[in-house]
């Protein structure tokens, strides 16, 4: 097995057929080899023949030369697969890349605008906080009031939407503010990240003046889809086209490899409004999904809490023993915020007793936003004020786009 080395070109013969791969490592008695569809695959190592080394590309050291004629724009990164590489001792994949690392390994960036980078953090998402998502909102806050076209921030894809959601509610952008990231690795061949980044960079350029998502839209390298940061959601842990906007049609499409960006009537368009910072958030909130059995016990781990969204069943519902559980944390000044499993479709607690009585306790209808949505919606909203009626208002005011007046299905 020591004979090959990570990238040799080898033949796999698996019963009667061979396959062309590429040479990964060995790991627990196999040779990892990556066929040419881009996944990988583990096989006896004497089933394994070695074909060729190619002559190894020299490395990228040098930041591509920018170009004054072409808009700025700032790059913030905070990690994420899009900033990964592979650690082919455990086949794990570990945030390493810094902003100015995403420049060099995708040098057609330097085609759509000069950049600016910074990093706020390396992490890969599920370590996300709200402090961070304060970090970010404020470096993108100055980087819109400095001048800059557009903002791209690299993330993980795992929580990106709760970025998203978190940056749509506390800057008020004039500019597009476009999140991007990739189902996998810089390091593999079935990597999504240049294409991602060289169309969110499009979109960055762009009459788009929100904050947006853009992913890949089909599982072809053919388009990427500018999602609204509010009415967007993760829906395959693996796809490169996993990212879905819920409730509506994307705003916007960025064809590849052309670049051209097409946006809906509905997309927010760019402005000369100046950019609003408002980044207060009540970090003790909480998401709980109802299922059926559960103990309303449950509830007191939130007891102390400033809000609580339930995401409940159908039109927004919880067992009518939790309607007691929920009376008492309303009482205790908790929020509570209910919306549906369901996602798509509005929750609406007048039909039935049980949601007759969640509102009877003080619940508050989440309309149609994603019950991730309403989490961070409800942080925020917290951070801004701490009068009841005030909150209940902001609650159920569509402000950055998270609330639907026509709920659209199977979108």
């Amino acid at each position: 097995m020591t004979r090959f080395r990570t990238g040799d070109l080898v033949r796999s013969t698996i019963g009667e057929t061979a396959y062309d791969a590429t040479y990964i490592t060995e790991r627990d008695g196999k040779a990892v080899v990556k066929l040419g569809s881009g996944y990988n695959i583990g096989v006896p190592p004497d089933a394994v023949t070695w074909q060729e080394r190619p002559v190894p590309e020299p490395p990228v050291l040098a930041r591509p030369v920018q170009r004054e004629d072409l808009p700025e724009l700032a790059i913030i990164s905070t990690g994420g697969t899009i900033a990964s590489r592979v650690d082919y001792r455990t086949g794990a994949v570990t945030s390493q890349f810094s902003a100015d690392d995403i420049l060099r390994a995708i040098p057609g960036l330097a085609d759509i605008g000069r950049f600016r980078t910074e990093q706020i953090s390396s992490l890969l998402s599920e370590n996300m906080t709200p402090s961070i998502w304060r970090d970010l909102a404020r470096a993108i806050f100055r980087e819109v009031k400095r001048g800059v076209a557009g903002v791209m921030v690299t993330h993980g894809t795992d929580t990106m939407a709760y970025s998203a959601a978190a940056v749509s509610f506390m800057v008020e952008t004039p500019v597009p503010v476009v999140f991007v990231g990739s189902q996998r690795s810089a390091d593999r061949p079935s990597s999504d990240n240049a294409m991602n980044a060289l169309c969110a960079a499009a979109a960055a350029v762009s009459p788009l003046g929100e904050v947006a998502v853009v992913m890949h839209a089909t599982t072809s390298d053919d388009r990427c889809a500018i999602h609204r940061g509010t009415r967007v959601r993760k829906m395959h842990t693996s796809r490169r086209d996993a990212f879905r906007s819920i409730g509506m049609a994307p705003i916007g499409s960025v064809e590849y490899p052309g670049l051209q960006v097409t946006l809906s009537p509905e997309a927010v368009q760019r402005s000369g409004k100046e950019p609003v910072l408002a980044d207060r958030m009540e970090e003790r909130c909480g998401l709980l999904a109802f299922s059926p059995g559960t103990a309303p016990s449950v509830l007191e781990v939130y007891r102390g809490y400033r809000g609580l969204v339930i995401a409940g069943t159908g039109l927004g519902h919880a067992s009518t023993p939790w309607v007691k559980g929920l009376a008492g944390l309303v009482r205790d000044g908790t929020t509570v915020v209910m919306t549906s499993q369901c996602l798509h479709g509005r929750v609406c607690d007048r039909v039935y007793d049980t949601g007759r009585d969640l509102l009877a306790a003080g619940v508050i209808e989440g309309e149609d936003m994603l019950p991730e949505v309403a989490l961070v919606k409800l942080m925020w909203v917290l951070g801004q004020t701490e009068d009841d009626p005030g909150i209940r208002a902001l609650m159920g005011e569509n402000l950055r786009g998270e609330i639907r007046r026509r709920s659209l299905h199977g979108l």
